[in-house]
């Protein structure tokens, strides 16, 4: 599993469904470079039962995800085909229909493997041909992405295991905070909170509170 935190995001140009039913071809993150933090998650599959309700959970809270700026993208390894139907599904019937934001299609396995959330590896067998081990699915990970480019934040969870997107938006919080102000965030940090100074005295003061 790969730690990004601190390093240039990995770039990659794929299809993608954009505003619930329109795919694009070479769908980038780049285009939110110096404009927008991009919150870029993982989901194992389409038409599926825990990934509906992260994705629709996203959609939900998408007016405070604008209002910071935030660029919100899922992907996962089923085709542009695959998640234009599951969009225009009905949520009663299984689908995410009303989901707006961009879904990436990853059907190479390349962007979940460079983001080191692919639930297996390529190896080779006795003839030297190429297989897979494994499940070639994503597992659930995170990605908070800064305007520069930069990973900031990540989280990785089993399949089974869905995400809090409220607890991306504190970390949301957290991140234009810092750069704001220079101070860093203590243990559940949430806006309005007291924030700390990188010294002995700044902590001790935190503490004795």
């Amino acid at each position: 599993m790969s730690i990004l935190v601190g390093k240039k995001a990995p770039v990659f140009a794929s299809k993608a469904v954009v505003d619930g039913g329109n795919i694009v071809e070479d769908f980038s993150l780049d285009q939110f470079l110096g404009k927008k933090y991009v919150v870029f998650f993982f989901y194992p599959a389409d038409f599926t039962f825990v990934c509906p309700t992260e994705i629709i959970a996203f959609q939900k809270k998408m007016q405070e995800f604008d209002k910071r700026d935030v660029a919100v993208v899922g992907c996962s390894v089923d085709s542009e085909f695959s998640h234009w139907k599951w969009l225009q599904t009905e949520q009663r019937d299984g689908g995410i229909k009303g989901v707006k934001y961009p879904l990436v299609a990853d059907s190479s396995n390349s962007i979940s493997e460079n983001y080191g959330v692919l639930a297996g590896e390529y190896d080779y067998n006795e003839d030297g041909e190429t297989i897979f081990k494994g499940e070639a699915k994503a597992y659930r990970g995170l990605f908070l992405i800064d305007k520069e480019g930069v990973v900031r934040h990540q989280v990785v969870n089993d399949m089974p295991l869905g995400r809090s997107v409220d607890e991306t938006l504190r970390m949301v919080d957290a991140l234009i905070f810092h750069e704001k102000n220079g101070e860093v965030c203590p243990a559940d940090w949430h806006e309005g909170d007291a924030a700390l100074k990188e010294s002995q005295d700044s902590i001790a003061n935190y503490l004795a509170n």
